[in-house]
């Protein structure tokens, strides 16, 4: 009979350490399901990012060829307008004088302009150049 018991108390000590190991493993697997949850949120995050810097890489190859396209076609018209200019020049003598005479004192400062370091000194050169005169009232020259 002594013996029994010692086998029952064994079993229920052994029972009672299988439940404790048991109750371990659960809170085991409980911390690996929120480390399962996180990195899974982490890789949601990183795949719409990654999704996103796609969309935005198609837009601006949409965007890029658009430009390019438009380069093409303003260079085909610069080009036909200088190969028009240049025909008028060949066919015309009073259009020859006309281009090659020299511009008046007021367009000639338009055109000239220093060299610029930043887009900053650019705009400062434009807030104080001289004003143009007015077209309606005459000048001291």
């Amino acid at each position: 009979m002594r013996l029994m018991i010692v086998l029952l108390l064994g079993a229920c000590a052994l029972a009672g350490l299988q439940t404790w190991r048991i109750g371990g493993l659960t809170d085991d697997v409980e911390q690996a399901q929120r480390i399962i949850g996180t990195l899974s949120a982490g890789i949601e995050s990183r795949d719409n990012a990654i999704n996103r810097l796609n969309d935005e890489a198609v837009t601006r190859e949409r965007q890029e060829q658009s430009l390019r396209t438009q380069l093409a076609r303003a260079s085909q018209q610069a080009r036909d307008r200088e190969y028009d200019i240049q025909r008028l020049l060949n066919e015309n003598q009073e259009m020859r004088d006309w281009y090659s005479a020299r511009l008046p004192d007021g367009i000639g400062r338009m055109h000239a302009r220093p060299a610029f370091a930043s887009a900053a000194d650019y705009l400062r050169w434009l807030s104080d150049g001289d004003e143009l005169p007015d077209p309606g009232k005459l000048t001291r020259h």
